[in-house]
């Protein structure tokens, strides 16, 4: 008689993190990784085919970043839980996730009995954040930095493809780039471009960058590479 495993999808996109991640989780006589995305885009698409109990997401993804293919993974799979393992804590990224509705997030130095026992949480319904993250929120309230607020507001009121072309905007792809990858029309892409900065209040390229930065959408290490 065999019990039936959680199934878990891994959204990580370092080869070797997801490998190592699947043989610790494989290990476990009651999980099941049933797939592996090394981008957010992918994450999304394998998650509607799939329906894994569980998606585990890091923030910092390229194509489409944890945060934005979270909040298209909980509205295409509304059943699946997703849990963020970063390798950031900051108060951004908390903030952001939470309002994503992402079930719990552990930071990448967890320990692997850490990180099977929050898919176990999660997958019961319960919410799960690691030492680090409870710390964080404990304070929140005390300190609620009003920039981190507004951002998460600014944020909610994007579309989802406003957040996709924004992120791509951050990650130094032109019009061109941006329409090519997304399927749509280079027009439409500017009109995506003209919403953002209306939306947000910035009214160029740079500042929508150090926006996306601010945000959490990428990382600033990312875009140095860029730049």
């Amino acid at each position: 008689m065999s019990m039936e495993r959680i199934t878990v999808l891994l959204a990580e996109d370092h080869e070797i993190v997801r490998e190592g991640l699947r043989t610790l989780l494989e290990a476990e006589g009651d999980i099941a990784v049933v797939g592996e995305a090394e981008t957010g885009r992918r994450a999304v698409a394998l998650t509607r085919k799939l329906r894994p109990a569980v998606v585990v997401m890091d923030i910092a993804m390229p194509l489409l970043n944890g945060l934005e293919a979270t909040r298209q993974i909980l509205k295409a799979a509304p059943a699946t839980k997703v849990l963020i393992l970063s390798a950031h804590s900051d108060d951004a990224y908390v903030e952001q996730v939470i309002a994503m509705g992402a079930a719990g997030y552990l930071i990448k130095q967890t320990s692997a009995r850490a990180l099977s026992r929050a898919i176990r949480q999660v997958h019961a319904g319960r919410a799960f954040f690691g030492p680090a993250i409870v710390k964080r929120l404990v304070h929140r309230d005390q300190k609620s930095p009003p920039r981190a607020g507004q951002l998460k507001r600014q944020i909610a009121r994007l579309s989802s493809r406003e957040a996709e072309v924004l992120q791509r905007i951050a990650e130094g792809e032109a019009n061109k780039q941006i329409a090519a990858g997304l399927g749509i029309s280079i027009k439409t892409v500017e009109k995506h471009r003209d919403h953002l900065m209306r939306k947000l209040n910035i009214h160029d390229t740079a500042g929508l960058t150090r926006y996306a930065i601010a945000a959490g959408i990428i990382e600033s290490s990312v875009q140095m590479t860029i730049v």
